[in-house]
């Protein structure tokens, strides 16, 4: 009886062990590396109307404190529309960005985050004679992440502060587009998933 006991004390005492080394292991640290990003596929049909729409747009980060991460993106983006006479549309461009992150509680399975970032975008139109239209932009965002293992987490973001400059392909006589937006879109709330190196 004696040994049963010690058994289940000693198994119990090793769970428990590892159980807190996987915790500690939950969150971010500094040197930690993550990458996230987006991917969509789509495409609709109206009539003898179709469209298509590509993007992907990888991220990496890097901690350089236990609360400081920055990182980069690069993406590409494509939209292609048609009907019975041919294309109406065909736009394709890419995006690269870099973006700082200050995490609130870096270690914690909840890890919130305020997130700055800065982009430059540029899209072509094929169907015309030398039209590329480049757009700079700045975002101030916040967000989670929520960890599921040690290596996997869930994110969520929204934009809260934002200011973009598009040149409408920069032509002679051509007005520049200023935009400028302020608040949380609750209803465009992006959900993604982060995996931690």
């Amino acid at each position: 009886m004696k040994k049963v006991l010690l058994s289940a004390v000693a198994l119990l005492a090793f769970g428990f062990a590892n159980a807190q080394e996987e915790k500690a292991n939950e969150g971010f640290a500094k040197g930690d590396v993550f990458v996230t990003g987006a991917f969509t596929l789509g495409s609709e049909k109206t009539g003898d109307v179709k469209s298509s729409s590509f993007e992907i747009a990888p991220q990496v980060g890097y901690f350089l404190t236990e609360n400081i991460a920055i990182g980069g993106k690069l993406g590409y983006k494509a939209d292609k529309a048609e009907n019975a006479g041919g294309d109406t549309q065909d736009d394709a461009g890419f995006t690269v960005g870099a973006f700082g992150r200050y995490y609130f509680t870096p270690a914690s399975k909840f890890s919130l985050f305020a997130q700055l970032g800065l982009d430059y975008s540029s899209m072509e139109d094929k169907l015309a004679t030398d039209y590329t239209e480049a757009e700079l932009g700045l975002g101030l965002g916040a967000g989670l992440n929520y960890f599921v293992s040690s290596n996997f987490s869930i994110e969520a973001g929204v934009a809260v502060l934002g200011y973009s400059s598009n040149d409408n392909g920069g032509g002679s006589g051509v007005d520049k587009t200023n935009n400028f937006s302020f608040g949380g879109d609750w209803r465009a709330v992006t959900f993604g998933v982060n995996y931690k190196f």
